[in-house]
């Protein structure tokens, strides 16, 4: 289960939600009543975000240490096996909104690609 739930917090961190994995980290290490094992658990968090960010660390090692921490916490604290089970299953997925934009009439338009002469008419012109 340790590893289902750590590749979870490897999807987080992969997707950019590392805000929504941290407070769900400390809800999960907050269980055990020691605020060391929460502050320590949630410094290894933003090491990992940090050195995924500069490409410094594999998947595989978020992955391995994520399993070892929370196996020992779910060994120390096995009430704590329903929001670590809730980890793996509610990884999220990060959705793109493609939309598309419709100019009408004559003449270039802010926001879309001109090809072509830009022509401008002047007062004088008209």
């Amino acid at each position: 289960m340790s590893t289902g739930a750590a590749s979870g917090v490897l999807s987080y961190l992969l997707q950019g939600q590392a805000d929504a994995l941290r407070t769900r980290i400390s809800a999960i290490f907050r269980r055990g009543g020691n605020p060391q094992e929460e502050s320590a658990a949630l410094q290894v968090l933003d090491e990992h975000e940090a050195a995924l960010a500069r490409r410094e660390i594999t998947e595989r090692t978020i992955t391995d240490t994520w399993t070892e921490l929370l196996a020992a916490f779910l060994d120390a604290h096995p009430d704590a096996r329903a929001d670590i089970e809730e980890l793996k299953t509610t990884a999220p997925t990060k959705t793109v909104n493609i939309g598309s934009q419709h100019n009408y009439g004559p003449g270039p338009f802010i926001g879309s690609d001109h090809y072509g002469d830009i022509n401008i008419n002047t007062r004088d012109d008209r």
